[in-house]
């Protein structure tokens, strides 16, 4: 029995490893779409005036559902056009190194949500959420390219300096609004980083 859950593992994580490029292929549109997304978002939700803790989780985890809805058509997608299954093994080893963060910061939304609307409740989920993205990226990574996992120590450490520096404050009379920082920090970060996949991506198909 023990044997046969190790070969299983193996032949799981061999197929991960060799599937690399491709899923690192299907990031760059993904990346692209998420971060559009979310810069979008968050100049919609600054216009709008999304400020008090009780709205901004409403409206921030509705943005989080057309983000993950985008990404899974555009991977379902790429996975037909390859002939592949899409909730493969691999794909469920993904979908439960995630898992953890993903939980944690749903239930801190709804631990936000539950006190009276407060504007300073706001400024401090934009750290935690960085943070446990962060740890969701770098799981998700150790199925990827290394990039990938660099890309979650990203929000892991601007998470940590936003709490070290006490940034809180800073960032809040530098962009007014936590719409728009949470525009910049995650819509930002995706499409920068989708930039990043697309543009080495070209580069190694001519090489």
């Amino acid at each position: 029995m023990q044997n046969d859950w190790a070969s299983e593992n193996l032949q799981v994580i061999r197929t991960l490893m060799e599937r690399s490029a491709v899923y690192r292929r299907a990031l760059a549109p993904v990346m692209g779409l998420v971060g559009l997304t979310g810069m979008a978002a968050g100049g919609l939700g600054a216009a709008l005036h999304i400020e008090s803790s009780r709205v901004f989780v409403e409206y921030w985890a509705a943005v989080a559902l057309v983000c993950l809805t985008g990404a899974f058509l555009l991977i379902r997608r790429q996975a037909v056009k390859d002939l592949e299954p899409f909730w493969s093994p691999p794909t469920r080893r993904i979908a439960q190194a995630v898992q953890p963060a993903f939980f944690l910061g749903s239930a801190i939304g709804v631990v936000f949500y539950l006190p009276q609307p407060n504007r300073d409740f706001v400024w401090l989920l934009v750290p935690m959420w960085m943070l446990l993205y962060g740890l969701a990226m770098h799981a998700a990574g150790f199925f990827m390219r290394r990039g990938f996992r660099v890309f979650g120590w990203g929000y892991i450490l601007a998470g940590l300096v936003f709490f070290e520096f006490n940034l809180i404050p800073r960032l809040e009379s530098f962009l007014d609004n936590p719409n728009i920082a949470m525009g910049v920090l995650f819509g930002g970060g995706h499409a920068a980083y989708g930039l990043y996949l697309y543009f080495t991506e070209k580069r190694e198909n001519v090489a």
